[in-house]
């Protein structure tokens, strides 16, 4: 049987590192903040915030929840992003994605300060994760994948690694980190040619691809290590990832599960981003 790579000690490690940094912050009358700006009530959406909402209150940042309804205007949305870029005493804003069909995402993400995006949604953030120079922060889940790895000591530096998925949320990123990692990078999609056969001469397989149970063990080997980052409904309810994970489980190494691996270290991500951009604004 594989190792499981759960995902609670890895943010209970950086929860405990990003307290201090809050108090460190408190100390210099500081205190950090994030906005949480939804547009409508999508489940999944509802879910995460409140998941991030407790894991801000054991960090010590302080939230501002900015809820629109489904059927609200662009003017609407932006007006509400330039609430949060103006009020100074936010540092940190995530905006759930996709929007309704109705709004402009682009440019709803180009109107927030890019100080302040703390998931990647600005273009300044996009180019400094595709450039690995400048200021920028990853997208919360890409990140939370490379925290994962590094928590277990898994080398990333010469590994071949197959990323399945291309999305700008975190198959793309994601292959970037792990580039600027010096990792060797694959990233195959729905067009690739014999992506099993790809997948199954890699160290490392990330598996963003979006669609329950896509990976079983024909996508593996022995000595894999693999990182599930999908969030499906399950048939028989909850939720399951993209990996077949009873399949997988003892076919390779090392593999993260679903729930309880990436997801569980993503809001702590998220609150490692915003205490940065706290202690950006008083550099």
């Amino acid at each position: 049987m594989a190792e499981i790579l759960k995902g609670a000690p890895a943010a209970t490690a950086i929860t405990e590192d990003l307290i201090l940094r809050t108090q460190a912050l408190k100390a210099r009358s500081v205190e950090p903040c994030l906005a949480i700006l939804r547009v409508g009530e999508r489940v999944d959406d509802m879910s995460y915030e409140s998941t991030a909402l407790k894991r801000c209150e054991k960090v010590g940042i302080r939230t501002v929840c900015v809820t629109l309804p489904e059927s609200c205007t662009q003017a609407e949305l932006i007006a509400a992003i330039d609430g949060i870029n103006r009020d100074s005493s936010i540092h940190g804003c995530l905006m759930f994605r996709p929007l309704p069909r109705h709004l402009d995402e682009l440019a709803a993400c180009d109107a927030l300060l890019p100080e302040k995006d703390i998931d990647c949604m600005t273009p300044r953030c996009m180019a400094a994760v595709y450039s690995g120079k400048g200021k920028g922060f990853a997208p919360c889940t890409a990140q939370a994948c490379i925290e994962l790895l590094d928590y277990y000591g898994i080398p990333l530096s010469g590994k071949n690694i197959a990323v399945i998925g291309r999305s700008t949320v975190i198959g793309k990123p994601v292959s970037m980190l792990l580039q600027n990692r010096n990792a060797t990078v694959t990233v195959c999609h729905t067009k690739t040619v014999d992506t099993d056969a790809i997948c199954r001469r890699a160290d490392i397989l990330v598996v963003a691809a979006g669609k329950a149970g896509v990976v079983d063990g024909r996508y593996t080997n022995p000595d894999q290590i693999v990182i599930d980052v999908g969030v499906n409904a399950a048939p028989g309810g909850g939720i399951c990832g993209d990996v077949l994970f009873d399949t997988v489980a003892s076919k390779v190494r090392a593999i993260s599960p679903v729930p309880g691996g990436v997801g569980s270290v993503t809001t702590a991500v998220l609150c490692k981003h915003t205490i940065e951009a706290a202690e950006a604004s008083v550099s």
